[in-house]
């Protein structure tokens, strides 16, 4: 058998309290100790700055190369990408480091940014990198009680705004306004808005008026150390206030060291010419380390131009190379590329599916994406291809498992590598990443990064055991790619943090060929009223594979011995079904029908349980019927789309919507 990662020790079997761990494991390149450290990259402005000649040879190759990409809307019309260049870029962030040193600002001051990606955006975190000041990025779909408390909890004096999140700082009940000294506007500032915050003693600054004042008051840069804090960022979690996650300079350059270690050893390499589409918040790990990454590689990072229902047309307009999503948007793709196929009449139906299997049987060969069938590319998957801008090399998918379903589906249609990761704010994101091409790999998240290593913990009442036949437990990391801490909240971060290992609260399986697999969360535990332990994320990602389910909400109570659910059906699967059956009625009408709700959709999570062999106790025994997806909007899903359980609770029972009844019901309107 093939091993993908080095075994570094033998697990301990557990006692005297003390739960029993696995063995730990590394990446193959890092097998006889980690990689020594690029002495010219110590720190994210290392990172940036080296790709003008400060510090390597790049000035030749990099500085006229397209960096920052964004789309241009003149009466709402959405026009071709526009770029800035790194000169132009470097430029900028030499004004904007000026500006802000002008202002006031010193070494360790806290900086929030807190809008959409834009070109903006990465302008203000490198002028925070060029002089020691702290990054803090703010969720663009945090409300203004999130905002409020993140700004206050982390001291932050200076913030760059989104025009339209100007008003929303500066209302009454958003208290933290009074501590700024200063907002910078991503474009412009209304009269409004500036006579408002003028009120409370915070001056208010349009960008280029900003830029004006850095050109007129030029600061030298003040480069961090490698032990400076390059941002604390907070994750939005799923209950209670965000986290604010200090993460140094020296795990950032670490991190991207690593990631560049780790691409290089593949034959398709990333170079500058490489296009990335960031359409994920830049406030979220994934997308920010991605960012990184290519700045590195002095490549082109295009943004999406704020609409997610038409990223369809930045994907054609920009042609990436590159994409990276969570789960939901490659379902989304998925599904698209479903609908299209239900279009094909019989015959070309059954040629498609002819090819896939084609392709498929040669790729579990071990043949490369590219060699598999170049024939079955070229009739019938390049179209596939097209859609995604027709360039694509790389598809990434994080945050939340990906079903094998999907990703089997992506890796033989889409043309290019696909693989999936796994990592947290707290390890920068990069914890594991799949190998492409590896179709062993399919349905895990790969292997270690090349500066971590990686065990399992027992979880007894869960009853996983990292010495078992399948070894499962906890998934605990050590290593140099780690956080240092949660700010202002020691005793929290003692509690993650056990011997130099961080306990991520995830479960994980390490296959025999050393292989992570993410099964479980640790947290969604709960224990029905017969004793019996549940694991309701792992329950979702299941019933989640079912064609009937866009979204779902499982839901326990100790006090009941069954398993309940909240459901949005797929509309094109409710509209088929309705169509087969005869009825004619808009989606909204069909799911309030007791055919759909009572018995359709209850005999299809009982086909998934039965399928999955799941235990009686956890079929889903009732569901709620819901027709609007569960959004970030109404504060029910994270930022990365994930369920934000006691938030959902709380939802439907303000709603008044019975959860438990051994008849389903369809949500009432006021859920809306």
């Amino acid at each position: 058998m093939k091993f993908f990662a080095a075994k570094l020790e033998e697990g301990v079997k557990g006692g005297n309290g003390k739960p029993s761990v696995g063995p730990v494991y590394r990446n193959l390149l890092s097998e006889k100790g980690f990689p020594p450290m690029d002495s010219d990259i110590t720190t994210a402005w290392d990172v940036f700055r080296s790709l003008l000649g400060f510090v390597s040879k790049s000035v030749e190759k990099f500085p006229y190369n397209k960096m920052l990409g964004w789309r241009r809307i003149v009466d709402e019309k959405v026009g071709p990408y526009m770029w800035k260049t790194y000169k132009e870029a470097y430029g900028e962030v030499l004004q904007i480091g000026s500006a802000i040193r002008a202002l006031g600002a010193e070494p360790g001051c806290r900086v929030g940014i807190y809008g959409v990606n834009c070109p903006q955006w990465i302008i203000a975190m490198e002028a925070c990198a060029a002089h020691t000041l702290i990054c803090v990025p703010l969720y663009d779909t945090l409300g203004s009680g999130a905002v409020d408390y993140i700004v206050d909890h982390a001291e932050i004096d200076f913030v760059f705004v989104q025009d339209n999140k100007i008003k929303g700082l500066l209302e009454p009940n958003c208290k933290c306004a009074k501590r700024l000294k200063a907002i910078v506007s991503f474009v412009n500032v209304s009269e409004e808005d500036s006579l408002k915050a003028s009120e409370i003693g915070v001056k208010t600054f349009s960008w280029l008026d900003f830029l004006r004042m850095g050109r007129e008051k030029p600061e030298e840069t003040n480069p961090p150390k490698p032990s400076n804090i390059c941002t604390i960022m907070y994750t939005s979690g799923t209950s209670g206030n965000p986290k604010g996650v200090v993460l140094t300079h020296e795990a950032v350059a670490t991190y991207i060291v690593g990631m560049d270690l780790y691409m290089d050893q593949f034959e398709d390499k990333m170079t500058h010419e490489d296009v990335y589409l960031s359409f994920l918040p830049l406030a979220h790990i994934l997308d920010r380390m991605n960012e990184e990454y290519f700045f590195r590689k002095g490549a082109s990072v295009g943004y999406y131009h704020g609409d997610l229902n038409v990223l369809r047309d930045d994907i054609q307009e920009l042609k990436p190379t590159y994409l990276a999503g969570v789960p939901r948007v490659f379902e989304r793709i998925h599904e698209g590329i479903q609908k299209a196929l239900q279009e094909l009449n019989p015959r070309r139906r059954f040629i498609f599916n002819a090819l896939y299997q084609h392709k498929l049987s040669w790729l579990n060969r071990g043949y490369s994406h590219s060699k598999a069938s170049p024939m079955a590319d070229f009739i019938a998957f390049r179209k596939i291809r097209d859609k995604l801008g027709g360039r694509i090399r790389l598809l990434v998918s994080g945050g939340a498992p990906l079903s094998c379903e999907i990703e089997e589906f992506l890796r033989v249609t889409c043309c290019c590598f696909v693989v999936q990761g796994y990592g947290l704010t707290e390890t920068l994101g990069g914890t594991a990443l799949g190998f492409p091409d590896e179709m062993c790999m399919l349905g895990t998240v790969g292997i270690p990064a090349v500066y971590n290593e990686i065990r399992l913990e027992e979880v007894a009442e869960m009853g996983y055991d990292p010495l078992g036949e399948i070894q499962a437990g906890e998934i605990c990391i050590r290593g140099t790619c780690l956080f240092s801490g949660y700010y202002k909240n020691p005793e929290l971060t003692q509690e993650v943090m056990k011997n130099g290992w961080f306990h991520t609260g995830d479960i994980g399986e390490i296959h025999p060929n050393r292989v992570l697999k993410i099964i479980d969360r640790k947290k969604n535990l709960i224990k029905l009223s017969q004793g019996e332990y549940v694991a309701l994320e792992n329950l979702e990602n299941i019933y989640g594979q079912n064609s009937v389910v866009q979204d779902i909400w499982v839901y326990g109570d100790s006090f009941k011995s069954m398993l309940v659910a909240v459901i949005v059906p797929n509309p094109e699967t409710v509209n088929r079904w309705a169509k087969d059956l005869g009825f004619t009625k808009p989606f909204e009408e069909l799911c309030s029908l007791s055919e759909l709700h009572d018995e359709h959709i209850i005999l299809e999570l009982k086909s998934t349980a039965e399928k999955n062999k799941l235990r009686k106790f956890e079929y889903i025994k009732a569901v709620t019927v819901e027709t609007k997806p569960f959004d970030v909007e109404r504060d029910l899903v994270t930022a990365t789309l994930k369920n934000r359980r006691n938030n959902l609770l709380k939802f439907y029972q303000s709603a008044n919507v019975p959860l438990y009844r051994y008849k389903s019901t369809k949500c009432t309107e006021n859920c809306r």
